[in-house]
């Protein structure tokens, strides 16, 4: 194995000094997505890209924060004027590139998508993700494999597929498109208000206790940017957030997104608390089924009960 050229180890260094993490560099002017420590599990945010120019320079950052640090191999990090605006094209001609590329792949996914979804049945009911959770199909299909398959979609049209496993392991369509997608329960009873929750299993919970729209967003990343399309469509409906309460994750990542979604489109915060539970838990899903669970472990509860109907009027 031939060692690295001593500014490609340099560049990993900076990245790894910024706390992004250590991603295997390629210095080939492109930029390159991977998962930094914040990062969820197929959700890549953090970037790089380095060119081997003289000097060789480059830049790294997190496209969810917006941070950003340009980097220079020359003793001091100080570019010139024109090596700065020499830089500052490279990467907006990589940026374009990688664009492009990435609306082909999405496009490519889309269409693979259709052919998935047209070729699977209905989901069955007792389906044990299904069963697990203790909802209803909703409008999924299922495919030979068992998986469930969950729409993806921008506006009316399907663009990726989510896939959901028996044992509940959920991943997406490779290279589909998911920033700013939703999937809208079909049939819900009442008119308003809308519930936007992250996952399938949150929101068709509220959907079945309340009869209200529900909309999946599929991560808290995501909220703010589905909350804000189903205001542009219903600029004078009520919008209900439904966050997860990820209190045993530093920084509350449910609760704070959520509460940044419902803050961007002045809709109302519905959250979770598990105080009265003794084991961890995070969306409305489990607050609904631990409800349950104790209802039927003690008949006589009326609190138990109670609580199940106060989601409803909420």
């Amino acid at each position: 194995m031939h060692p690295l050229p001593d500014f490609v180890v340099a560049f990993g260094d900076a990245i790894r000094a910024a706390g992004l993490g250590s991603p295997k560099i390629q210095a080939d002017g492109q930029i390159h997505r991977f998962r930094g420590p914040e990062d969820k599990p197929g959700h890549p945010n953090s970037w790089y890209v380095l060119h081997p120019d003289s000097p060789p320079a480059g830049a790294f950052g997190n496209w969810r924060t917006g941070e950003k640090t340009n980097w220079c191999a020359r003793p001091g990090g100080q570019l010139s004027d024109a090596e700065r605006r020499l830089l500052k094209a490279n990467i907006a001609a990589a940026r374009a590139a990688h664009d492009r590329t990435k609306l082909r792949n999405q496009q490519a996914a889309a269409e693979r998508a259709r052919k998935l979804w047209a070729y699977a049945t209905p989901a069955d009911p007792r389906h044990p993700y299904l069963v697990a959770k203790e909802i209803g199909p909703h409008g999924l299909r299922q495919n030979t494999n068992d998986r469930l398959l969950v729409p993806v979609t921008a506006g009316d049209e399907l663009v990726s597929l989510q896939f959901i496993a028996p044992d509940g392991v959920k991943r997406f369509l490779t290279n589909g498109r998911t920033a700013g997608c939703f999937y809208q329960l079909p049939a819900a009873r009442l008119p308003a208000p809308i519930l936007i929750g992250e996952g399938l299993a949150t929101v068709a919970t509220l959907v079945e206790v309340t009869g209200a729209p529900g909309v999946v967003a599929f991560n808290a990343g995501n909220l703010k940017s589905v909350a804000e399309a189903f205001r542009r469509r219903h600029p004078d409906a009520e919008i209900i957030i439904a966050g997860d309460n990820d209190a045993l994750t530093p920084g509350n990542p449910g609760a704070t997104l959520a509460r940044a979604a419902a803050r961007a489109v002045g809709a109302k915060l519905l959250l979770p608390d598990f105080a009265a539970f003794d084991r961890p838990a995070s969306d409305w899903n489990d607050y609904v089924r631990l409800t349950r669970a104790r209802t039927r472990a003690a008949p006589a509860n009326q609190t138990t009960r109670q609580e199940e109907r106060e989601i409803r009027h909420d």
